[in-house]
């Protein structure tokens, strides 16, 4: 099974050096247990834009979809054999990059 672990963070590149000795060691553990697939950070929100060009529309808002404080600043894409090992990485890269995470499974 495929699952995304996205950190929520309220700061822009706000990963402390100690925090990315942090992230590469899980990174590295990812790798060595067969989870990795895929991982980066993102830009801020403000680079964002949301694109409609349903039916032709060609719109454009030149900002983020959501207004808010938090805001998705990095992701994984996992590979585990089940919601409950998917759920224990998801905490692992919690305290790895001292922020809050999402975890969804993919379809």
């Amino acid at each position: 099974m495929r699952f995304l672990i996205s950190v929520i963070d309220d700061l822009s590149n706000s990963g402390t050096p100690e925090e990315m000795v942090m992230i590469n060691a899980f990174n590295d553990s990812l790798r060595e247990n067969g989870h990795w697939i895929f991982a980066w950070g993102l830009q801020a929100p403000e680079t964002a834009t949301v694109i409609d060009n349903r039916y032709g529309a060609n719109i454009e808002t030149g900002k983020p979809l959501f207004a808010t404080k938090e805001h998705y600043s990095g992701l994984w894409l996992i590979e585990a054999p089940d919601a409950d090992v998917a759920k224990k990485l998801a905490f692992e890269a919690s305290k790895a990059c001292n922020r809050k995470v999402e975890l969804r499974p993919l379809h």
